[in-house]
């Protein structure tokens, strides 16, 4: 597909959702859920640790970040289906406060790469059906304020939203 590719639809989003809960992809839930709600790029994401969202043992309701790309700060809110994915992630994956949030299973590698990231996104796309060329991790991205966007209409409450 060539072009700027469509952001999920709710309905999409909610068929990746279940089926990851269904399989027990509970690390693949957890960062489908935080790339939504944060709208960081990828390789932000990936270098994201416990601590950035973790306090006190507990997924808190707002993250701030330092962009790589742009160096700027950005703080995100991370909804209750969000923070619940994480803690769960989190205590399966036995995760402590200074690790990786997506470590690696690669022995020399601290954290999965962006390009291991797309490679999931795309998984997951894949096993709902969707055409997975239709779809970018970039997508992620752009759902969110879009979404927001044609529920509400106000351009300005998705530039403040927006990293």
């Amino acid at each position: 597909m060539i072009g700027q590719k469509a952001p999920l639809r709710i309905s999409e989003i909610w068929a990746i959702r279940v089926h990851l809960e269904i399989y027990g992809r509970r690390r693949d839930l957890a960062l489908f859920n935080l790339a939504i709600d944060s709208k960081l790029r990828g390789c932000d994401l990936v270098h994201l640790r416990v601590q950035d969202v973790c306090h006190g043992g507990h997924v808190t309701s707002r993250a701030p970040v330092m962009q790589q790309k742009t160096k700027q700060p950005v703080q995100f809110e991370l909804t209750t289906g969000t923070r619940k994915s994480l803690d769960e992630w989190t205590a399966v994956a036995a995760l402590r406060h200074s690790d990786f949030l997506f470590p690696s299973r690669v022995g020399n590698s601290p954290h999965i790469s962006t390009r291991q990231y797309a490679r999931i996104v795309h998984q997951r796309f894949d096993e709902i059906g969707p055409d997975p060329t239709a779809y970018s991790t970039h997508i992620l991205r752009r759902t969110k304020p879009t979404l927001i966007y044609r529920r509400t209409k106000n351009l300005r409450a998705v530039r403040e939203i927006a990293p």
